[in-house]
């Protein structure tokens, strides 16, 4: 059991973060004995934990008292090395000297932010950071594109969670992977142009037109595009006038049976716009009129239910129920009226979003929240792989947004062929592979016609994650699985069984959690690099599983 002593101001960012790391604590109580104890600040208390770890980034009477010489401090936003990893640090840092162990250093200095020592019967471990200040930064104010590759969240508990294996503790936690699965992936598409002939010679038909014919002799030359494709978009903007005209086929039209066709069964999920010619609002007035859309969603109903007969999710492509919770309700029920679900998700057209939209959005009856991610280029904008609950909210969840095409393609943006695109969505899928979570994907509705093209990424995207062995989920499914997760509690027993309790039973449908047990290795005094010795097993049946272990080793026997 892990005790956690920090300030009230606190609290609300440490309950998400063990929602995160899924593993038994608690507040710190006098009455309680503890394996792990953590601390943020000057928190003195006779604990008699085994393990104490101490996160700060001032200089407090304990490190005197632990005889521990604080040497320096680091300007924000610090980049630190810990075993392979990056990541960075948005706020202040404080270094102990150069430590031969090597347990956590800043980028560019041999200065150690991890100091381990003994101090009697205990192992102490200051950390010259503070962690639940990094992490309330992370789940609000989010990350800048430059640092948009690290996963921080995720890299945040993994150095956690192997100072505590690595000082000898044994540890249990639900990881965030489906049972039988490796990761959570869910295909997207924002539906933003679901036919050309809607758009007459305005901003978009011409800016088809100029990269259907200039853009896409440019990307032919450059080696980006095939010459088929190039007589692909020629033959495409030659044929607008008698698109116009009923004469030809709208070659955006049709987009949902391309993509069932591709994804093959596989579940997912299209967010519609719920009014025609609307740009919506800013926080400082009217957005710019390109905004507006030259469809609404009530104009595409034979395409919604065919989605929705084909076992795909529909969801709200929203305009502004970001900022406004009455008109978000409006919207919300649009969509439950044309797609026939009571449970309707969002995600902000051009991703607007403030602080205040969580709340917005909550009050509206969202049932979840895609938004978070990034137009110009791809990652981990709230630094995690997780769905998470934004701190003003009560239920809502947010699931982020981890690649967009246009991101990915655009010139503007990174401007990536497609072999590089391939690349970089590899190295995102290597990290689900890694950390679990959810890899969220958006395909625009427009993506696989003229004159973008860009199926044939999407294609090896999906086969990559099959071979993975990844479950795909509608965004709903993935929010309801991380929900099933965060209703689920480990109980360690008087008689040393576990029992993982399910606080709704109507989860079940979904996959299974997984109860992962890993083993303490005693290694602090060498560096907290720990290899992951663990052990997996499916952590429920029938909603209530329990699960006997042995106390010294914390490896399950067979259940």
């Amino acid at each position: 059991m892990i005790g956690v002593i920090a300030d009230p101001a606190e609290h609300d960012v440490v309950r998400e973060f063990f929602e995160l790391f899924k593993t038994p604590w608690e507040f710190w109580r006098e009455d309680r004995r503890y394996d792990v104890l953590i601390c943020t600040g000057e928190r003195e208390v006779r604990s008699g934990a085994k393990v104490v770890i101490v996160y700060s980034a001032r200089h407090l009477k304990s490190d005197d008292h632990a005889k521990i010489l604080v040497r320096s401090a680091a300007a924000k936003s610090s980049i630190l090395l810990y075993a392979e990893d990056r990541f960075p640090i948005y706020g202040n840092v404080i270094s102990f000297g150069h430590n031969p162990a090597g347990l956590l250093a800043i980028e560019g200095s041999d200065e150690c932010l991890a100091y381990p020592k003994k101090i009697g019967d205990a192992t102490y471990i200051r950390v010259g950071y503070d962690l639940f200040a990094e992490i309330r930064t992370l789940l609000t104010a989010g990350q800048p594109p430059e640092n948009a590759s690290y996963p921080t969240v995720e890299l945040h508990i993994t150095f956690l969670r192997d100072v505590i294996t690595a000082c000898g503790e044994s540890l249990l936690e639900i990881p965030p992977v489906p049972n039988g699965y490796q990761f959570l992936v869910c295909l997207t598409h924002d539906v933003d142009h679901p036919s050309i002939r809607q758009h007459k010679w305005d901003h978009t038909a011409i800016g088809f037109w100029v990269r259907a014919v200039f853009g896409s002799l440019v990307d032919a030359v450059l080696g980006r595009l095939s010459v088929s494709d190039l007589l692909r978009n020629w033959a495409a903007a030659a044929k607008l006038p008698f698109v116009y005209l009923g004469l030809a086929r709208d070659f955006w039209r049709d987009f949902d049976v391309r993509y069932l066709e591709i994804e093959a069964g596989l579940p997912s999920t299209f967010f519609v716009i719920p009014r025609k010619g609307y740009p919506g609002k800013r926080l400082d007035g009217s957005a710019p009129v390109l905004r507006g859309s030259g469809y609404a969603a009530n104009e595409i109903t034979g395409t919604i239910n065919n989605l929705v007969a084909a076992g795909c999710e529909v969801g709200l492509h929203g305009i502004d129920a970001w900022l406004d919770s009455s008109v978000g309700s409006d919207e919300l029920n649009e969509i439950r009226r044309l797609s026939g679900s009571s449970e309707i998700g969002t995600r902000m057209h051009w991703l607007y979003y403030d602080d205040q939209s969580p709340t917005a959005l909550e009050k509206a009856g969202a049932a979840y929240d895609s938004t978070i991610g990034y137009n110009v280029t791809v990652g981990y904008r709230a630094g995690t792989t997780q769905a998470y609950k934004p701190l003003q909210t009560n239920q809502l969840l947010e699931l982020p947004l981890h690649a967009m095409d246009t991101a990915l393609f655009y010139l503007s943006y990174l401007g990536l062929c497609q072999r590089k695109a391939n690349l970089r969505l590899r190295e995102l899928a290597d990290n689900a592979e890694r950390y679990g979570g959810c890899l969220v994907i958006n395909w625009h509705d427009r993506s696989l016609a003229p004159e973008r093209l860009w199926g044939g990424t999407y294609r090896e995207l999906i086969q990559d994650l099959k071979a993975r062995g990844a479950w795909f989920a509608t965004a709903g499914q993935a929010v309801s699985w991380f929900r099933k997760r965060r209703s689920a509690t480990i109980e360690i027993m008087e008689d040393s069984s576990v029992r993982i309790r399910l606080s709704n039973p109507s989860y079940r449908c979904l996959p299974d959690l997984r109860l992962r047990a890993h083993r303490g290795a005693n290694v602090v005094g060498t560096g907290i690099h720990h290899s992951g010795d663990y052990v997996d097993i499916s952590a429920e049946q029938c909603g209530i599983q329990c699960v006997p272990f042995e106390r010294d080793s914390i490896i399950p026997r067979e259940v």
